[in-house]
């Protein structure tokens, strides 16, 4: 069956109070696709935010983002206050700074008011990371937003009898973070329940790597390349290429493939199956890596001196495909695609991506020219991590300008952002979605 759907953060919603979030315009724009004959919403990672308010640095893969919950519906239901929120001065771009204030303020407010501990103790029954996470979170702010890095020795190697005091010591605002927690998973699944009952399906994206100011990494830190005073040995990115010459510092930590393995990657199907909870598809973010990855030493300036090593491929989605039901798997193939990254596409039989923005630059060889895809793709406009149509025409050459209107039999004065959205709407793929971001 073929489907169709747009690509918008949550964030990017048209909602009062400085951010989109999940309340009114997250309703609207299911009932928008809806009405247009789409089925698919797609979202950037909804974990916190981290460094530079990436979705792709968050402090957990599991936990939801407190300034996604809508203040609005808060008040609604008896949880905040009535007439505690008052909407930020409406604005083309979100100032986070203000946004963060003024919900930590309220949320702290709908904590005093409406927090249960037999609703909490229920709640971590269902997400059993909740706790980790929160105590890592009430740790962070005990230690001034410093990473954990940075922490006293003794907390961040986890020594048991600190770790016990740290939690009754901190244990108010261990109840806190969990309590927010619970508001987000409430309007999360309040908003997917309605998306699916309109036949609306939400597809989520998943970094393959965690941030290193993680609880992931904190709590887990034998699955992840460091030292035994838990610093990291080698950390992850791209070699050099045409477009970074000194390649891509990531700086996430590596995983330790072996000791995952002997797990039988609990770890990972744990991982997948929360993912599994949010949405319905969901991208795998630099799949490549599941095939090989790039190691870099900690402590490099840069990604020229890093090397690729293979991880365990089949062996892992083997486990996978036995473990995590009912969820369709994309797999982000942008990038080095060698004949192992292949191999392994073709084993686990997941919808790659093509992007029609870069079909244009070359020939008919380009993997992205429209005339190359297949039905198990999913087909792109574009994507969050490059230019929007528009963006990418007015820094197009005029050869591949002349090569987009030949293959999509358009003109200049035509809408150049209609032309690419029917292309990708006319492809042979199965699933194609336009972006809005």
């Amino acid at each position: 069956m073929r489907e169709s759907g747009m690509l918008l953060h949550i964030t990017s919603l048209p909602e009062q109070g400085g951010i989109g979030t999940l309340g009114r315009a997250a309703y609207e724009f299911v009932d928008f696709l809806k009405q247009a004959g789409m089925s698919i919403w797609q979202v950037l990672p909804v974990g916190p935010t981290g460094y530079g308010e990436s979705p792709y640095q968050s402090a957990s893969t599991f936990a939801g983002n407190p300034l996604l919950i809508d203040m609005k519906l808060l008040e609604k239901e008896g949880i905040l206050p009535e007439n505690s929120f008052s909407p930020l001065p409406d604005s083309d771009q979100t100032d986070f700074d203000a946004v963060r204030e003024q919900k930590n303020v309220l949320l702290r407010k709908a904590f005093a008011h409406s927090f249960s501990e037999k609703k909490m103790n229920a709640f971590l029954k269902d997400h059993p990371w909740a706790e980790d996470y929160a105590f890592f979170m009430a740790l962070k702010g005990h230690f001034g937003g410093e990473s954990w890095m940075k922490w006293p020795q003794e907390i961040r190697i986890r020594k048991e009898s600190v770790l016990a005091k740290y939690k009754e010591d901190l244990k108010e605002e261990i109840h806190y973070h969990v309590f927010v927690q619970q508001l987000f998973f409430k309007q999360w699944d309040a908003l997917k329940k309605y998306a699916n009952k309109k036949g609306i399906k939400l597809f989520g994206d998943m970094p393959i790597y965690v941030a290193e100011d993680s609880a992931d990494a904190w709590t887990n830190p034998d699955i992840f390349q460091f030292d035994k005073d838990c610093r990291p040995l080698k950390v992850a990115g791209v070699p050099p290429d045409y477009f970074a010459v000194d390649g891509q510092l990531w700086g996430n930590p590596l995983y330790k493939w072996n000791t995952l393995t002997r797990r039988k990657y609990s770890w990972w199907i744990k991982r997948l199956n929360a993912m599994g909870r949010l949405f319905d598809m969901l991208r795998v973010d630099h799949f490549i890596g599941f095939a090989n990855y790039y190691s870099i030493p900690y402590g490099a300036e840069n990604a020229r001196k890093g090397e690729w090593v293979k991880s365990p491929g089949e062996s892992f989605f083997t486990v996978v495909k036995e473990e995590v039901k009912g969820m369709e798997i994309i797999a982000e193939d942008l990038g080095e695609v060698n004949d192992r990254v292949k191999k392994l596409l073709k084993f686990c039989g997941y919808p790659g991506m093509k992007v029609l923005t870069f079909g244009f630059d070359g020939d008919e060889t380009n993997p992205h020219f429209p005339d190359n895809y297949k039905e198990n793709f999913v087909a792109y406009t574009g994507t969050h991590d490059n230019d929007t149509v528009l963006g990418w025409w007015s820094k197009a050459s005029e050869e591949a300008k002349e090569f987009a209107m030949e293959t999509l039999d358009f003109d200049e004065e035509d809408d150049i952002s209609l032309c690419f959205i029917k292309g990708v709407l006319a492809s042979p793929a199965k699933t194609a979605l336009t972006d809005f971001m």
